[in-house]
């Protein structure tokens, strides 16, 4: 009888002793799963706090007059009668809209050109084999490691010479030769199946045929990825229009906020609404196509 009974207290000791483990392996993960959703809402809101600060003080100046923020952040921060007299004055004059015209007309005959030309590029690079292939793609990628900068005074000159300066083509065709654009597409071609290709070329479809019919449609995410790219770098290219443009009428947005900031001074509040008013259509372009950008960038085939 109490050898019954010491087996019994062996068993239920074994089961007690094997599930307390269990149960303290479960509690731990629970612990660290919610230890780690913590810290990640911590920095989650730390970063959006620190992104959305500057932002948030870009607003509150360009609502404020101009005489109470020429003065200093303090008088800023402590007169709320918010006025919209910046945005009247920006608005009210007709250079502001010549601005959002020429760069909505550079920005999206660019987006056009580029995402054109860098496909056609990148197609026979990643599908052709022939001797210097790789060659060539080294150095078109190459590009990537001059400054555009660097490029400038040649690009002026050459644009000169053929007497494009002072026309939307000057700021449209030096942009069009994207590498980073001839790079992705590459990459999201040779991820592409090839045996879809050859099929279609058994029923005699030709290289070109292949390229508009079954390519370019397969390519829709990083077309869209790529074409929101290039927008928002031709809309906010300073350097380059710059350069290239002299007659008001055809100033690009940054141009244009430029000669705002170096003709109002110490007008803060201008600049700022100016600033604004120049970001707004990228702002509302994201919050559009956001899903599409991170959808054309996770299917390029790039590898870390």
């Amino acid at each position: 009888m109490a050898t019954a009974l010491e087996q019994v207290r062996r068993k239920s000791g074994n089961g007690v002793s094997a599930a307390a483990p269990a149960s303290r392996v479960a509690t731990n993960s629970e612990h660290s799963g919610r230890t780690f959703t913590i810290v990640s809402w911590i920095l989650l809101i730390a970063f959006a706090v620190l992104w959305l600060l500057p932002s948030l003080w870009a607003i509150k100046t360009s609502l404020t007059s101009n005489a109470t923020s020429a003065i200093g952040a303090g008088p800023i921060l402590r007169d709320w009668n918010l006025t919209f007299g910046s945005y009247r004055t920006l608005l009210g004059t007709g250079d502001l809209w010549n601005w959002y015209l020429a760069s909505a007309i550079t920005s999206l005959v660019t987006v056009v050109l580029t995402v054109l030309f860098a496909s056609m590029a990148a197609y026979p690079l990643s599908r052709l084999r022939f001797r210097g292939r790789q060659a060539v793609f080294l150095l078109m990628v190459a590009g990537i490691m001059i400054p555009p900068q660097v490029l400038i005074v040649p690009i002026f000159q050459e644009l000169n010479v053929v007497g494009l300066l002072n026309t939307y083509w000057a700021v449209i065709f030096p942009q069009v030769p994207a590498v980073i654009a001839l790079f992705v597409f590459k990459q999201f071609f040779d991820g592409l199946p090839k045996e879809l290709e050859e099929s279609a070329r058994i029923d005699g479809a030709s290289f070109w045929t292949i390229y508009r019919s079954i390519i370019m449609p397969l390519s829709r995410p990083v077309i869209g990825a790529m074409s929101i790219v290039t927008f928002v770098g031709v809309w906010n290219n300073l350097i380059l229009p710059l350069f290239v443009l002299s007659n008001p009428k055809l100033m690009t947005i940054p141009v244009g906020l430029a000669t705002v900031q170096g003709s109002y001074g110490q007008r803060v509040s201008d600049i700022q609404a100016s600033s604004i008013l120049g970001a707004i259509p990228l702002v509302i372009l994201f919050l559009i196509f956001q899903k599409r950008i991170v959808q054309g960038i996770a299917g390029t085939g790039l590898k870390g």
